[in-house]
């Protein structure tokens, strides 16, 4: 059994803190996919989709993170906090995903996203949270799993 440290709790908060506001904005999207709201929550007050791919993309992306990482995320931080291996396993799994999307993401979208919020919150809410928090989790459960001592 892996105790929880305050690394551990930081980390999990810091991780629930960065999905809340994406989830809602996804839950949105997946109960009405052409509403003004979910354009509003994801590309911008009054916007609209570039075309067809950007909503597709970005719907598929709301079904995948609800049916594949958001699981991954809080139940592996659940087994985290538990203490347990399967936990940091998932939540190894869940930092993967997030740094694999997020940067095809920050790549991908900086033309539309940069120039509309700052570098500040470009680098840090819209994509880089996520990173940031993928390459935390993933370092963090190796050492933990490492058995390496303080």
């Amino acid at each position: 059994m892996l105790e929880p440290t305050i690394t551990t709790w930081i980390l999990v908060i810091f991780g629930v803190i960065t999905i809340i506001p994406v989830a809602i904005a996804q839950l949105t999207l997946m109960l009405n996919p052409q509403g003004q709201q979910s354009k509003d929550n994801l590309i911008g007050k009054g916007e609209d989709w570039r075309d067809k791919t950007h909503f597709r993309f970005a719907y598929g992306m709301a079904w995948s993170d609800w049916i594949i990482w958001l699981p991954l995320l809080m139940i592996g931080s659940s087994g985290v906090l538990m203490g347990t291996l399967w936990g940091y396993v998932l939540w190894a799994a869940a930092g993967a995903i997030s740094i694999y999307i997020n940067l095809v993401l920050w790549v991908g979208e900086r033309e539309y996203v940069y120039p509309s919020c700052g570098p500040l919150a470009y680098y840090t809410y819209f994509w880089g949270n996520f990173i940031y928090w993928g390459m935390a989790a993933l370092v963090y459960t190796a050492y933990r799993l490492s058995d390496i001592p303080v």
